[in-house]
């Protein structure tokens, strides 16, 4: 046990650059349209607008509105073909998927905010 925790300790941690966000149909992307609220969704928006504070190129996409761009990235379109979209949202880091099918929880988002500060930091 003690060695898994030295293990996670030691890892080299993930430095974001970009983070690319394929959103399922919605009408907005910031959660707090309609009459049902995700608040996983609301501190995300929140969390993307720091991260764009700290350097981290953000670019998020909404299959109802820019359906280009689910076609136009293969391993979208590659994923939405195997899983559907239940898959959405996506999100990536630095071109690889980090999640899908969920929003960071609040617990989750301290890494995010952590590896953009690594980023800072190594290009200081």
């Amino acid at each position: 046990m003690a060695e898994s925790n030295l293990a996670k300790q030691l890892a080299p941690k993930p430095i974001m650059k970009t983070i690319q966000v394929y959103d399922p149909p919605m009408c907005c992307s910031t959660g707090i349209c309609g009459t049902d609220i995700d608040p996983d969704l609301v501190n995300f928006a929140a969390m993307l607008s720091q991260l764009s504070t700290h350097d981290i190129k953000v670019e998020r996409y909404n299959l109802g509105q820019q359906p280009m761009a689910f076609v136009q990235n293969p391993m979208v379109k590659d994923l939405l073909q195997k899983e559907g979209t239940e898959v959405l949202p996506l999100i990536f880091w630095d071109g690889e998927v980090h999640l899908k099918g969920r929003y960071p929880t609040k617990d989750e988002r301290p890494e995010w905010f952590q590896a953009a500060l690594d980023k800072e930091e190594a290009t200081s």
